[in-house]
């Protein structure tokens, strides 16, 4: 229990200490009773594990609350683009820290939104959706202000690109039978 609070207590602390053992070691100062001083490198060991393995911790902790900002900051039925947009908000506070997870955030918004694709059409939906998000989060990074319509367009244009694979897909599976069809109905083959 006491772990969850402090990982919850850090990730407002993120804002000011980034994705960092000293954000973690902090948040007792924001407990209810808060302690007198941060907690030592041992006990954010213990509690959080050794080295790198705390900052991940910490960096997932931010990734659930900001998928729960996701889910409770979108209509349902939800778009896409209403997912990663509240994404891109909740990133507003923390982007000069922000690590690379443009993968998990696209696999969220599929989630989120209900997505039912399989075999190749999961990877290429999520592909598409991490390659749009990855997009908008740089543009994010030097124009926050125009990071919402960069989104559209992108999204928009993922979009195109889908339809058009698919597209190509159906021609091809047609030109593939027009070409059995015609082998066959010539006795080339039984």
């Amino acid at each position: 229990m006491l772990r969850n609070q402090l990982l919850q207590l850090a990730v407002p602390l993120v804002k000011t200490y980034g994705f960092s053992r000293e954000a973690l070691a902090r948040s007792v100062l924001a407990l209810p009773t808060p302690h007198e001083q941060p907690l030592s490198d041992a006990a954010v060991s213990s509690l959080f594990g050794p080295g790198d393995e705390a900052r991940r911790t910490l960096i997932d902790g931010w990734l659930d609350h900001a998928r729960e900002q996701m889910r409770a900051s979108v209509a349902t039925p939800a778009s896409v683009r209403d997912v990663l947009a509240a994404r891109l908000r909740a990133n507003e506070p923390v982007l000069q820290h922000l690590p690379e997870h443009v993968a998990k955030i696209a696999d969220d918004a599929c989630y989120i939104t209900g997505d039912t694709s399989v075999g190749p059409a999961w990877f290429r939906r999520r592909a598409t959706i991490a390659a749009a998000y990855g997009a908008a989060e740089l543009h994010q990074l030097n124009s926050p202000s125009t990071a919402y319509q960069f989104l559209d367009q992108v999204l928009n244009m993922t979009q195109k690109v889908d339809a058009s694979v698919s597209e190509v897909g159906l021609f091809g599976q047609y030109v593939w039978r027009s070409w059995a069809s015609i082998v066959k109905s010539s006795g080339v083959l039984p």
